[in-house]
């Protein structure tokens, strides 16, 4: 008697296949996991309307490549007189000069600015509403002509008791000269955008950390510095470069207020010899090599304060 559960077996019939010759590999084995699939023909998806347009976008870019080497209005050899000419280069290092005092003062003051608007107290964000609200609205060339003539709204500032007698005072004729004006209308104007851009950035930062920074006592200084503002960074940094690039490419602006800037300086010089386009080329291709320089820089350091972020 048999104690296993194995159902009898024919003495004619093998009790397993595989012992048997003749019998040829199970089918499943014999057509592989991935027969079915290797049966078939791969075909890649095909994109002729990506290729039309790849085409005619090539057509029009050569057409415009031979248009600026062979069109001889563009008078190049004018061009690589006036691109490196000392009035040029002098016009260059000012337009540099404004960009830097307009972003230097506009953050540094955009920095109070958000701050005061994320103050719990009331007082301090209407102030700093009102600011953002104003600067926001009118148009930068109409502030810049407000600070050219601040002489004469003002003939001299005081300083001293407010609403009280002044102990000093400054002319203002003197004091707020064209380049002056122009810097402060920059920098005025940059903080109300540089403010929201900052706010933002703060905002962006989980209010988790502040709390977890606030459980283990450490002062709020030092949860600004080492907590907020360099994840804020991240947030902060391609707003604020966008804002910069338009700061440098906006001192053109300055021009109404007669001050040696590149734009102005192109213009003095085309109005004397009459090659408008040109000197409008040495212009552009300035802007374009000093944006490029502020586009590499912002990379690196975005990449600097990019370290440990996940994405």
């Amino acid at each position: 008697m048999s104690l296993t559960s194995d159902p009898p077996t024919r003495p004619d019939q093998p009790s397993d296949p595989a012992a048997d010759p003749a019998a040829g590999p199970p089918a499943e084995k014999a057509a592989g996991p991935g027969a079915e699939h290797e049966a078939l023909t791969v075909v890649p998806v095909r994109h002729p309307w990506r290729w039309v347009a790849i085409a005619a976008t090539a057509v029009l870019v050569a057409q415009f490549l031979n248009g600026l080497i062979t069109n001889p209005g563009w008078e190049w050899d004018v061009f690589a007189q006036f691109f490196t000419a000392p009035t040029i280069l002098k016009a260059v290092w000012v337009t540099l000069q404004l960009t830097v005092y307009g972003t230097a003062i506009g953050f540094a003051l955009g920095v109070v600015l958000a701050f005061m608007r994320l103050s719990a107290s009331v007082f301090l964000r209407t102030v700093a509403y009102g600011y953002i609200w104003a600067f926001r609205s009118i148009p930068l060339i109409v502030q810049l002509l407000f600070w050219f003539n601040l002489a004469y709204l003002y003939k001299e500032l005081q300083f001293g008791i407010p609403f009280g007698p002044g102990f000093f005072s400054f002319d203002t004729m003197n004091l707020v000269g064209a380049t002056s004006a122009a810097v402060l209308g920059l920098a005025l104007h940059q903080a109300a955008y540089a403010a929201e851009i900052v706010r933002g950035g703060v905002l962006a930062v989980g209010a988790g950390q502040l709390e977890a920074a606030a459980a283990l006592g450490i002062p709020k200084v030092r949860q600004l510095r080492r907590i907020v503002l360099p994840q804020a960074m991240r947030s902060i940094l391609p707003n604020a470069a966008n804002e910069i690039i338009s700061l440098f490419k906006g001192t053109s602006i300055v021009s109404v207020m007669a001050i040696g800037e590149l734009f102005y300086q192109v213009q003095v010089v085309y109005g004397r010899n009459g090659r408008v386009v040109p000197l409008l080329m040495v212009a552009t291709v300035w802007y374009i090599l000093l944006t490029t320089a502020l586009s590499v820089l912002q990379h690196y350091v975005e990449r600097h304060y990019a370290k440990g972020a996940v994405r």
